[in-house]
């Protein structure tokens, strides 16, 4: 297990995730990558893909990953239960009830849609939900082979160093970032759109939850703007961005939580540009 020093002012979970359990969750999401995942990137076959909703693709790799990341979760904590991307898209009733027990979060591969293109733009995402409170995550990126976790109060590592987001002050016209205004009302996106004329770089954005919110970690951009929400793609990226020391709220500044069923998510690399971000988009 990998150290956990806690950063100033930090809540301490009430809940002991124990570290023999913690640690599993990587190798899990590792293993199922190589058997479902990995063997069929650049080459799906003919009846691999489907689409699920409109402008919504599935492949076999997902619904293989998942089973097998589903089975291996259950058997980590016997008495948890898993509420998948690929399950909830076959039975919604699924979300209900997030904030109660424990509950594992699974996106088997977020970026489907680039892992379909060929784009090496993919990840494969757990979490761990306790009464509705998100107190692990883990994040794998096959193609690098970066494995990311969080433990809420222990901090955010990288392949076992703990990380920080750059909290060097970045003014709005100099920060970088994508906005995704795909789900958003139309008098929203033409707001947002116009805001983000003030910022410094608008990056084309990743469609990879899993990777974006890495990418603010590391500094490699400075925020990531999101209306949709689905607790896969979003619950592991905010906790290892808030364990790394910087900011995700919905747009009022509320906290995001995975069982509120609201829209509207604006992350960045501290709090200052957060509210900078909001001021200027919305």
């Amino acid at each position: 297990m990998v150290a956990k020093p806690l950063r100033r002012g930090a809540m301490i979970s009430p809940v002991r995730v124990p570290d023999s359990m913690f640690d599993q969750v990587l190798p899990l999401l590792a293993e199922a990558s190589e058997r479902a995942v990995m063997p069929r990137f650049r080459q799906l076959r003919e009846g691999d893909v489907i689409e699920k909703a409109k402008d919504e693709l599935v492949t076999v790799a997902d619904r293989e990953a998942e089973a097998f990341i589903e089975h291996g979760l259950l058997a980590l904590w016997p008495g948890s239960r898993v509420v998948g991307e690929e399950a909830c898209a076959a039975n919604p009733a699924l979300l209900q009830g997030l904030d109660q027990g424990r509950v594992w979060l699974v996106d088997p591969l977020d970026g489907t849609a680039n892992f379909v293109a060929g784009r090496p733009v993919f990840a494969l995402m757990a979490s761990l939900l306790v009464d509705g409170e998100a107190v692990g995550a883990w994040v794998l990126n096959p193609v690098s082979g970066e494995r990311w976790l969080a433990q809420q109060g222990g901090g955010c590592h990288r392949d076992g160093q703990r990380m920080w987001a750059p909290q060097a002050a970045v003014p709005l016209g100099e920060a970088r970032g994508a906005a995704s205004t795909r789900f958003m009302p139309a008098g929203l996106r033409e707001r947002v759109v116009a805001g983000l004329e003030r910022v410094g770089e608008v990056l084309p954005g990743r469609r990879c939850a899993g990777v974006e919110y890495p990418a603010i970690v590391t500094g490699q951009q400075q925020f990531a703007m999101f209306y949709r929400t689905l607790p896969w793609d979003h619950v592991p990226g905010t906790l290892l961005l808030q364990e790394a020391g910087g900011h995700a709220a919905r747009y009022d500044g509320s906290a995001y939580r995975a069982g509120d069923g609201g829209v509207g998510l604006l992350s960045a690399a501290d709090e200052p540009l957060w509210q900078a971000l909001r001021a200027a988009l919305l």
